[in-house]
């Protein structure tokens, strides 16, 4: 199951989340030749983004997005205020290195986009520094948000889990710096194969066992990319028939492959000729 559990805590001193995400994974993740290193690195993003929009107040999107010239050319994981998340990257198959080694030389930034017309998107910058993705993460968090935030991220196969703390803002908390450090410290405890292995209950015990706390309904998180076989169809609908019977003229096939996901469709000629006869288009001259 996919799901982003919240949590807060009762002095409201802070409040976060933890993210369990395994279906969609492999369907997401199979359609490129990814190295072990860019991988693990693209499901540590996939594991962030709901984090992130734990608290979106917006209806649109967010993206993550690296940009390079160097190792990695492009990494980009988004979440959208329905949970929906997808991620993808453009690398060599053969890359490995550190989290700072794939991404030298290029710019991390994260950008919010409203769906509303009235409302602006924005941009700010995420440091590519300190040894994983959590620890950029948080840096942003300090730096832009001027919120302290506690993020482990943790990626095994198929099975990505995302935990994040986060300080409330000091006029909300019934708390002060010394009990924003005692739980700080505590959860900094959280290890990776913790973080894997147990539920969001368990995991919460363990680590504030004295602590009063709230734990909140999951909310279910879907991992998909939008492509799909009907909206190909469309988009070879807008190319027309004429484009459409050249191109099995001299491949014998339309193959389109998501620029996201990587996932190939393919339409055979009787295919394609049943699509645009379905559109009422007109029969083309073109012999086959």
């Amino acid at each position: 199951m996919n799901r982003l559990t919240g949590f807060a805590f009762e002095n409201q001193v802070a409040h976060g989340a933890f993210v369990e995400l395994s279906e969609g994974v492999a369907q997401m993740l199979g359609h490129r030749a990814y190295s072990a290193d860019v991988r693990a690195l693209i499901g540590e993003a996939m594991a962030a983004m709901p984090l992130l929009a734990t608290h979106l107040g917006f209806e649109g999107r967010i993206n993550l997005q690296f940009q390079g010239e160097d190792a990695m050319k492009l990494l980009v994981a988004q979440v959208d205020h329905q949970l929906e998340v997808r991620a993808m990257a453009k690398a060599p198959e053969q890359l490995q290195g550190s989290f700072t080694g794939l991404l030298h030389g290029g710019v991390l930034a994260l950008m919010l986009e409203p769906r509303a017309e009235n409302r602006q998107s924005s941009q700010a910058l995420v440091p590519i520094e300190g040894t994983s993705l959590a620890q950029a993460l948080e840096a942003y968090f300090e730096q832009s948000e001027q919120l302290p935030t506690l993020i482990r991220l943790a990626a095994d196969g198929e099975r990505l889990r995302g935990f994040m703390l986060q300080r409330m803002p000091p006029e909300d908390a019934r708390a002060g710096e010394q009990d924003w450090e005692h739980v700080s410290i505590l959860a900094a405890t959280l290890k990776p194969e913790e973080l894997l292995q147990a539920d969001p209950a368990t995991l919460l015990g363990r680590l504030f066992a004295a602590e009063p706390l709230r734990l909140f309904e999951p909310r279910p998180v879907m991992v998909a990319c939008r492509c799909s076989r009907p909206g190909i169809a469309r988009l070879l609908l807008s190319l027309g028939r004429d484009e459409c019977d050249s191109i099995i003229a001299e491949q014998g096939r339309i193959a389109v492959t998501c620029e996201f996901c990587g996932k190939e469709y393919v339409f055979n000629a009787g295919e394609a000729a049943e699509l645009f006869a379905a559109a009422g288009s007109v029969p083309s001259n073109t012999r086959h």
